[in-house]
């Protein structure tokens, strides 16, 4: 008679920890300004001004946006307060850069928020295989929030891990 396969992983104390299950859902938009410049390159006030409030903000309603330029312009500061304004009502979060930039931000405040009270004193994996776009920020944000209780951490799946962090006895 064969012997009972016994799941080690499943019966250790190893919390696995894997920063899609924090992913916020919403969709990630790139607003481009570059169309309401004048020939792409120039910032005219009333004219910006205008395409501001002639564009449909209600678009953009629980989404997560990122304004960018993709064209040479210098775009002053109050313009992208002036966007802000309006997605204000609608977007879940507004930042100034690339999509990349924009899951740095989310991920941020969502480690932030994290209750590292479970992980005190247990080896701790976090998981590096995903299917969201987790920024490689995002991993070291949270070395950094959980390294002062957890007694190791590793990087990887529990057949796999890479040692990145022993606490001191």
């Amino acid at each position: 008679m064969a012997e009972e396969i016994i799941n080690r992983v499943a019966k250790s104390k190893l919390i696995t920890l894997d920063l899609e299950d924090f992913y916020p859902e919403g969709q990630r938009i790139v607003l481009d300004i570059k169309d309401w410049l004048f020939q792409e390159l120039i910032l005219k006030e009333k004219d910006f001004r205008d395409s501001v409030a002639n564009h449909n903000w209600e678009q953009y309603q629980n989404s997560y946006v990122a304004l960018t330029c993709s064209s040479d312009a210098i775009i002053p500061s109050w313009a992208y307060l002036l966007i802000t304004s309006r997605l204000n009502d609608y977007a879940k979060k507004v930042v100034v850069g690339n999509l990349e930039l924009l899951e740095t931000v989310i991920y941020q405040e969502v480690i932030q928020q994290l209750n590292t009270s479970e992980f005190t004193n247990k080896p701790v994996i976090i998981k590096g295989c995903t299917n969201k776009p987790i920024p490689a920020s995002a991993y070291t944000l949270l070395v950094q929030k959980i390294q002062s209780v957890a007694k190791t951490i590793m990087f990887g799946e529990a057949c796999s891990t890479v040692p990145l962090y022993k606490a001191k006895k």
